[in-house]
């Protein structure tokens, strides 16, 4: 039997630390966690990550910096949006409403989070751009675990078990 590598209906097993490349400051890390599981090729990650790891057996390391394009994408102006600060007053019962604070909205597409980047007496400005959107990352990763998914995952396009998805 052939060693298996990454590449599509497999399930991946990976350590990860991704780290801005100007200034080397991480934003997101599986060190002392476990490591981060997923089916390749069905959407769960961005995509220049499985792109960056096709291929790779147990063990290998790699390390790559991907474009905003291939992570999460430009940032763009129609993410931004004006809500009436009334629409808060329940929130603001409980808590102040602060420049940098991170909520999610209930829209008709499901949850969507944002920032609040502006205050004023009467709005609220959300941006609901993924806070890295527009930046190129860089990503140190190892492979841990490699397998081939089963057929329920595969159906349901997630990972089942341990690290996976529970239903």
């Amino acid at each position: 039997m052939s060693e298996l590598t990454v590449g599509k209906d497999i399930v991946a097993s990976v350590h990860y630390t991704g780290t801005m490349p100007e200034s080397g400051e991480v934003f997101d890390s599986s060190e002392g966690k476990d490591p981060l599981t997923f089916l390749v090729g069905h959407g769960q990650m961005i995509p220049g990550f499985e792109e960056e790891i096709q291929g790779a057996k147990i063990g290998e390391k790699r390390t790559f910096t991907l474009t905003p394009d291939k992570a999460y994408g430009a940032r763009e102006d129609a993410a931004m949006m004006k809500i009436p600060r009334s629409e808060f007053a329940s929130l603001e019962e409980e808590a102040k409403l602060e420049i940098g604070m991170s909520l999610v909205a209930q829209m008709q597409h499901g949850p969507a989070p944002f920032s609040i980047v502006e205050l004023t007496d009467d709005e609220v400005t959300a941006d609901f751009n993924h806070k890295l959107a527009g930046e190129s990352l860089t990503f140190a990763v190892e492979i841990i675990e490699l397998r081939s998914a089963d057929a329920e995952e595969l159906s349901h396009g997630h990972v089942h078990g341990p690290n996976g998805h529970h239903h």
